[in-house]
């Protein structure tokens, strides 16, 4: 049975809300542009953005403690560099993330939401080239939906596939395929992949992406079920291409 590409998401900003793309440009040794670019680090978080190196995710607001950012709508527009923060169909804060004002209206506006969560005042980090992803090296994620169907058969409830956070979610094949994939090459679309590891789940997939509520356990689901915690697989891009929904995941004999 064909795999194919059903829906690819970006995360401009660690901890909010997806972004769904329709195509993608991919780049060897590169994440998808612009995931994962920003984070908003905690008053107490030493990020230096002129020699930037991976930091835990324990450094930053995330939705594995802070399910409060899941109530939060926000989309970044990359020509202007404008996030916009929406809560119940309301704007309630916008600006430029690439000036001093604009990330100061940002953070101000986290400062007042999380409060005391965010542990001191909150403040918008990027550096060149730098991707605030849970994993030190620059990697794309990918789930199979027929894995996520077989996991609501065990935890008995409907699973928005959001609540993973991937890049890819691919439609296709036989439920968790892709745990045969570390180590072997991939095709998506035109570009060329390596599958390098499953991903370990936390605590941020019990939040309803609609809603902000612990609404399921799906780590201690896993384990009950499957005798492990993991959903999904990283990968790193090998060579360059583009990657469409509705394009052929193909992995390699």
């Amino acid at each position: 049975m064909s795999i194919n590409i059903a829906a690819i998401y970006r995360y401009p900003v660690k901890g909010l809300s997806p972004e769904p793309l329709q195509r993608v440009a991919l780049k060897a040794g590169e994440g998808l542009p612009q995931d994962r670019r920003f984070a908003i680090a905690h008053g107490s978080t030493r990020f230096d953005s002129g020699a930037p190196a991976w930091m835990p995710k324990t450094n930053f607001l995330m939705l594995a403690r802070n399910e409060r950012l899941a109530r939060l709508k926000t989309s970044f527009d990359d020509a202007t560099g404008v996030l916009t923060i929406q809560r119940d169909g309301k704007t309630v804060a916008s600006g430029n993330l690439q000036e001093i004002g604009g990330r100061t209206v940002i953070e101000q506006f986290f400062a007042a939401y999380m409060g005391s969560e965010a542990r001191g005042a909150p403040k918008i980090v990027e550096a060149p080239g730098h991707m605030f992803s849970d994993t030190a090296r620059k990697v794309v994620s990918i789930i199979g939906l027929e894995s996520l169907r077989d996991l609501e058969r065990v935890v008995r409830a409907p699973v928005d596939p959001r609540r993973f956070r991937a890049n890819f979610y691919v439609d296709g094949g036989r439920a968790w395929q892709e745990f045969d994939w570390p180590g072997r090459e991939l095709r998506l679309g035109s570009a060329r992949l390596r599958v390098v590891d499953r991903i370990d789940r936390c605590a941020a997939t019990n939040v309803d992406p609609e809603t902000g509520l612990r609404d399921l356990n799906i780590p201690l689901s896993l384990q009950q079920g499957y005798q492990h915690a993991d959903t999904g697989i990283y990968a790193e891009v090998l060579a360059d291409g583009t990657a469409a929904v509705g394009d052929a995941l193909i992995p390699a004999e």
